[in-house]
């Protein structure tokens, strides 16, 4: 009953949308994320949360630099093609490139953050990750951003401002 009510409390909250890419043992890996969240400015650190340690997920959890990718709403459907389960992520079709580090980044966002892993912590059936910003990149124009609601993604723009 509990965990109905968490989750029913959480799908009122709005939270912004995100990708985050690394490179795996055995290639590019990546997941969509709710949970990026800004921890400190000086040093610039951010936090996420994986939901498990397995698959795509255990790939990014056990990588030492990661990019987070901060999605426009134009990005809908990339955050779908991630979130998808055993989906063909890094395909030809996929606007993507290496960055000279060797990390995977999405050339069609408007902001990504190369960081380094500080630490992972166990909670609960999650992985918390903390990580370091290194380098913030813009690889594509500006665009309001894309929000998940009530397991639905939504345009955040001028229109909803109060």
């Amino acid at each position: 009953m509990l965990i109905d009510h968490f989750k029913d409390a959480f799908r009122a909250h709005p939270a912004g949308v995100a990708v985050i890419t690394a490179q795996g043992r055995s290639g590019p890996a990546g997941l969509t994320a709710s949970s990026v969240s800004s921890v400190s400015v000086e040093p610039a650190v951010l936090v996420f949360s994986l939901a498990s340690a397995s698959g795509s997920a255990g790939e990014v959890a056990a990588a030492d630099t990661v990019v987070v990718h901060l999605l426009g709403a134009r990005n809908a459907p990339l955050a779908s093609l991630f979130a998808r389960p055993a989906a063909d992520r890094f395909s030809s079709a996929l606007a993507w490139e290496r960055l000279p580090t060797g990390e995977p980044l999405l050339t069609e966002v408007p902001r990504a953050l190369r960081a380094r892993v500080l630490s992972r912590t166990a909670v609960g059936s999650s992985v918390l990750v903390t990580a370091e910003v290194l380098e913030v990149l813009s690889p594509a124009e500006p665009d309001e951003p894309l929000v998940y609601h009530n397991r639905t993604y939504h345009r955040l723009g001028s229109h909803s401002a109060i």
